[in-house]
């Protein structure tokens, strides 16, 4: 036996990966599919129901087992792990993600499949505790609440903008016009304010003869400076 089969051989025994029994295999993907519910049950809980989708969710808890069945691939054998890796390396992602907590649920399911599959299940456990504290946690903080929309219509030459803006002074903590456009003799508005008393507001806008329409628009979203 020649040099090169000597090498050969102990690069083989040295690298041809770990026995992976069939309890082992079982174990993990028990685990792993313990942890998939959980995840799919926090998603349910913090995500926003106008951005909740079930087959997105669906799909986390899916991934936590696919990537733990790769993982446990990867290591019985150097050759299967190295074709995953170049087959894995050419997938391209392109669905649209609709919230930024989308991208941690998904990092989440991932490392949790992979913690899982090399046996680590103390890690994985502790891990998705510490993270649902983290997430409620952080969600039950105060934010600051998005400024709202005033769509107003009026005569183009009748509306008076001297007694318009004083009204938003005495109602709103600050006011921005962000639009103005005219159009078949017809002036629309769009402001940006912070209501001090909403519905006053309101009744001292509608009040005023040379406006035609009012309309104030919110949303849940969150601010942004």
């Amino acid at each position: 036996m020649g040099f090169k089969d000597v090498f050969k051989k102990s690069f083989l025994e040295g690298f041809g990966g770990m026995d992976i029994t069939t309890g082992k295999i079982a174990a993990t993907l028990f685990v792993t599919a313990l942890l998939a519910l959980y995840v799919f049950m926090i998603y349910r809980l913090v995500t926003r129901k106008v951005f909740y989708s079930k087959n997105f969710n669906i799909s986390l808890a899916a991934m936590s087992l696919i990537t733990a069945a790769i993982i446990l691939a990867m290591q019985s054998n150097l050759v299967i792990s190295l074709g995953m890796v170049g087959a894995l390396s050419i997938v391209r992602f392109r669905t649209a993600v609709k919230d930024p907590i989308d991208l941690t649920f998904l990092f989440w399911s991932i490392s949790a499949g992979i913690i899982a599959g090399v046996g680590l299940y103390t890690l994985v456990i502790v891990f998705s505790l510490t993270m649902t504290l983290l997430l409620f946690g952080l969600n039950r903080l105060p934010g600051t609440k998005a400024p709202e929309l005033l769509v107003l219509r009026g005569p183009r030459e009748g509306i008076d903008y001297d007694v318009l803006f004083d009204t938003l002074a005495r109602y709103c903590r600050s006011y921005k016009e962000k639009a103005r456009s005219t159009r078949s003799g017809e002036t629309e508005l769009i402001i940006e304010i912070r209501a001090k008393e909403k519905n006053p507001l309101l009744q001292a806008l509608d009040d005023m003869e040379f406006l035609t329409q009012v309309n104030c628009i919110s949303h849940d979203g969150e601010c942004r400076s």
